[in-house]
């Protein structure tokens, strides 16, 4: 039996992902009483004369509660907070599921990722070094012109998205593949498979190769002349300030309930990638501590999406309205979390994640 908490059933062949919901049925009266013959409701068609239902969804547990009236003759829903109790025919009473359920785990990371040209494919990461103040080591180190935007490598300023390319605008990107290796400073982009360009982004030479791809390649799809940007420090990111960005997988959940449809989490190119937070748990976090270890980062800003999530990264194709969904169902377009290293150190994919408790004044 497949059963949803809060989405609708989905298809039984299909290939199986962690859905974070999980069923367990306690059979509780006594063989002695009986269902009522007429009106059986979902516990007793079951073969249930009563039933505790138990969603788990770590670290949250939701309860259904089923209890027996009128002499175990008929069986209706209680509240969602309430122990299992059976106040007919002589049951047992208390909480049945005391003792049956181990801990749950921690939050943890479950994905580092980097993104060293802007609007290009992100790379997986086992673990990273965070320094105070900076992003991950070459995230959104580089970022490609899409006309004269007036930067200034010697006096780099941030500047909006739209100056460069850009998932936004120009879903085509994510059709290529690409990978830059951090010794040789070499930036290699793949099409269907097969190497397209090729060049090293730290040398003029590296650089001009990788504009004359984008120039002859997709001449019809850029405003001006493509052109490689970099300058020692700077960060080609949305926001002004060198953060580290945050998803919490199971919001990710959440929006798949909105739109009906699976959502690919990298859609949202986040640097971090959490299990075990609650959905929308990231928005209680702002101005609050994290730990990761020795690493401590403080939530600064909620992410607001744009039609970047939109696209898929497998296909390329703009399949979604996902900031559209979230402005229906929760009056915002939000998703994700950003968040600044105030103390520096090495995490990996498997670190537990926890939120330091405020200081009480």
């Amino acid at each position: 039996m497949a059963v949803a908490h809060g989405q609708r059933l989905r298809r039984l062949d299909e290939t199986t992902r962690p859905l974070g919901v999980f069923l367990n049925i306690h059979s509780s009266l006594p063989s002695a009483c009986h269902p009522h013959p007429e009106g059986m409701d979902a516990a007793s068609s079951l073969g249930f004369h009563a039933a505790a239902l138990t969603f788990l969804n770590q670290p949250v547990v939701v309860a259904i509660i089923f209890q027996a009236w009128r002499k175990c003759g008929h069986v209706r829903p209680k509240t969602e907070e309430a122990d299992f109790a059976i106040s007919a025919c002589g049951g047992l009473q208390g909480n049945l599921l005391k003792g049956r359920m181990t801990s749950p785990k921690p939050p943890q990371i479950t994905g580092i990722y980097r993104y060293p040209v802007k609007g290009l494919t992100p790379e997986p990461l086992p673990r990273a070094a965070l320094t105070p103040g900076e992003t991950l080591l070459a995230d959104r180190r580089y970022a490609i012109e899409n006309g004269p935007s007036g930067f200034d490598p010697a006096e780099p300023k941030w500047l909006p998205k739209p100056h460069f390319l850009m998932l936004q605008r120009d879903g085509w990107l994510a059709a290529l593949q690409t990978h830059f290796d951090d010794a040789s400073h070499v930036l290699t982009i793949r099409h269907n498979g097969a190497i397209a360009a090729q060049g090293n982004l730290e040398t003029a030479e590296g650089r001009a190769a990788i504009e004359r791809f984008f120039a002859t390649s997709y001449a019809g799809q850029i405003k001006g002349p493509p052109k490689v940007l970099t300058s020692p420090g700077h960060s080609f990111s949305d926001v002004a300030r060198k953060v580290v960005s945050i998803i919490n997988l199971a919001s990710v959940r959440a929006i798949e309930n909105m739109v009906d449809h699976p959502v690919h989490p990298l859609r949202f190119r986040a640097n971090l990638y959490v299990e075990g937070w609650p959905a929308w748990h990231e928005f209680d976090l702002l101005d609050r501590t994290i730990a990761i270890g020795d690493v401590r980062l403080k939530v600064v800003k909620r992410i607001v999406r744009c039609a970047a999530v939109n696209v898929d990264p497998d296909t390329a194709e703009r399949d979604l309205a996902i900031p559209q969904a979230l402005q229906r169902r929760l009056g915002h377009g939000d998703c994700g979390i950003y968040a600044e290293v105030t103390a520096g150190g090495t995490i990996a994919v498997g670190d537990a994640i926890m939120a330091e408790q405020p200081e009480l004044l």
